[in-house]
């Protein structure tokens, strides 16, 4: 097969392998080359008419387009515009059969579930990053058995921030004190920063246990020695927790996808959704975040939140961000990026119509905010933008314990939590197999979905249990902060 028409509607195509000028697809034969992963009209397409594929529009033509021509940037553009009106439109949820199996998994005290053991250093501000780097270093190498890893996450912020700027970074923070894969955590301080560790507990909630320790390393005579203490302490406690087997409904799974191209919307993501609302059928929790990412393809998820108060949740975390964006002076429809562009994907609606199947078709059952943890089974939405370190981080300070990410031109990034990288293309996964968890792409040649689905739960369970992704064998851990307020 050389080329997809996805939906029945669609008025174009993907190429599956380049193309040639003179070519007959799909009974249409071809005006010009068009590049893998990119489109053809299938169709004459009208100036100003609409670009369908997925079975939704994804732009309109900016000049008359003939049946066999490629389709891109010179000849179609985005429709998306600023915040609107949303009327709630349910639809019947789509029945879904819920995967079986278990996991080797670590239940703490708050009835949640690791499949890490590690102990974390979490610094309240930028200015001690580099002790935090040392006390973990030293700490990891002379770690016990049974301790999995002593790492810092380190960031710039913490001081001359303000208001709600300040009032996330601590949100996100907490959530990372409280991340089940973290069986201890140090929050070391400076004590002068704004958020300091007296400001930071009362705006969470976290206070002092066995567990959760705090350190203000200008209260210390020597504090590479007090440091070093408490995590020696907290890596005794880790050193006996032991895994036991746990069923999928502990499991939380952040979905995520960057470096996407043509590919991704018809392999990868279909691929991770399905895996989602097998998941979430068997009582699991998945985190969906990428807003700017939903731009075009909201009414898709609005029309399968499970109730009207999730409904106008969902709608303000649209038109949130929109308004956001709009606040900053920027068009709302400023993506794809460069990447993007070069592996087919031309608007903002094309690229979310391909993110937002990584939800599958799970009801929505909540939207979160920064820091905030779901309650429930099911799929729930997360304020995080797009970018991938940003929302990565967004998706861990939520609970995630580890993270699937789809991409087709390939990325060695790593979160905190593992991060299982499914390439869209057989290309990338031959070029890249020491970033490329899982390949995807056999999906494209006909394997069954139902099949490659059973393939990636066998490795997300896998994983679960103590293989490590290659982002932690490479040694690829950090964390970006979302940040959008004044400095000081």
């Amino acid at each position: 097969m050389q080329a997809l028409r996805i939906h029945p509607r669609d008025n174009v195509a993907v190429a599956l392998t380049e193309l040639r000028a003179g070519e007959v697809v799909l009974s249409v034969r071809l005006k010009q080359d068009v590049p893998a992963g990119h489109k053809l009209a299938l169709l004459p397409i009208a100036q100003g008419e609409t670009v369908v594929k997925y079975g939704c529009p994804i732009g309109e033509a900016v000049r008359p387009i003939a049946p066999g021509e490629w389709v891109h940037g010179h000849n179609l553009r985005t429709r998306l515009a600023g915040s609107r009106e949303y009327v709630y439109k349910p639809a019947p949820p789509a029945p879904a059969v819920p995967f079986q199996g278990s996991f080797s998994g670590y239940l703490r005290k708050d009835g949640r579930a690791g499949i890490r053991n590690e102990v974390w250093v979490l610094p309240t501000v930028g200015c001690v990053n580099g002790l935090a780097e040392r006390l973990a270093a030293e700490a990891h190498a002379c770690r016990p058995k049974g301790v999995d890893g002593v790492y810092a996450f380190t960031h710039p912020y913490g001081c001359s921030q303000l208001g709600g700027d300040l009032a996330a970074t601590q949100d996100l923070l907490a959530g990372f004190c409280r991340h089940p894969n973290a069986a201890g955590v140090l929050v070391l301080g400076l004590g002068c920063e704004n958020n300091h560790i007296r400001a930071f507990r009362e705006r969470t909630g976290l206070v002092p246990s066995e567990r959760l320790r705090f350190l203000n390393a200008q209260d210390e005579e020597d504090e590479l020695r007090a440091g070093a203490a408490i995590l020696q302490e907290l890596m005794d406690l880790a050193a006996g927790d032991r895994r036991r087997e746990l069923p999928l409904s502990y499991l939380t799974i952040g979905l995520k996808c960057g470096g996407s191209d043509g590919y991704s919307g018809i392999s990868a993501n279909p691929l991770v959704g399905r895996l989602t609302d097998g998941l979430c059928a068997a009582g699991a929790r998945c985190l969906l975040t990428e807003v700017p990412e939903m731009f075009g393809a909201e009414e898709l998820l609005f029309s399968r939140c499970r109730n009207e108060e999730v409904f106008r949740q969902a709608a303000g975390l649209i038109n949130g961000f929109k308004d956001y964006f709009v606040a900053h002076g920027q068009p709302v429809s400023e993506n794809p990026s460069p990447g993007n562009r070069e592996g087919g994907i031309t608007t903002l609606e094309e690229k979310s119509l391909g993110c937002v199947q990584k939800g599958g078709s799970a009801p929505v059952e909540g939207v979160l905010d920064l820091g905030q943890q779901p309650k429930t089974s099911g799929l729930h939405l997360l304020r995080a933008p797009g970018n991938d370190l940003v929302s990565s981080t967004a998706l861990c300070a939520s609970g995630a314990q580890l993270l699937l990410f789809t991409t087709g031109r390939g990325t060695p990034f790593g979160a905190p939590a593992p991060t299982l990288k499914l390439a869209s293309n057989p290309a990338l996964a031959a070029r890249k197999p020491h970033w490329v968890d899982f390949d995807a792409s056999p999906v494209l040649r006909g394997e069954p979905m139902e099949e490659a689905a059973q393939s990636l739960l066998e490795l997300v369970l896998e994983t679960a249990s103590g293989r490590p992704a290659k982002s932690e064998k490479n040694g690829y851990r950090q964390i970006a902060l979302f940040k959008d307020g004044v400095t000081l």
